[in-house]
């Protein structure tokens, strides 16, 4: 006896198939090659707001290391 189909007939290219997650290919890629991290940095890095973030956050990083040696060492 013959399972049918439960998608009646469509193959896996269809409206369901790997068409409809081209924009994901390159996430998938980076989950296999363990890049997660650095996909999205780089994603970050292209957008101007997240850019502006993350220099904001080093800016205050380096200036609490400045500020606690400085700290540190003069008084």
């Amino acid at each position: 006896m013959a399972m049918k189909n439960e998608t009646d007939g469509r193959d896996d290219h269809g409206e369901n198939g790997p068409e409809q997650w081209k924009g994901l290919a390159e996430i998938d890629q980076a989950i296999q090659q363990n890049r997660l991290t650095e996909y999205r940095v780089k994603k970050a890095w292209a957008d101007p707001w997240n850019r502006i973030a993350l220099l904001g956050l080093i800016a205050a990083i380096v200036a609490f290391i400045i500020y606690a040696v400085v700290d540190e060492l003069y008084f």
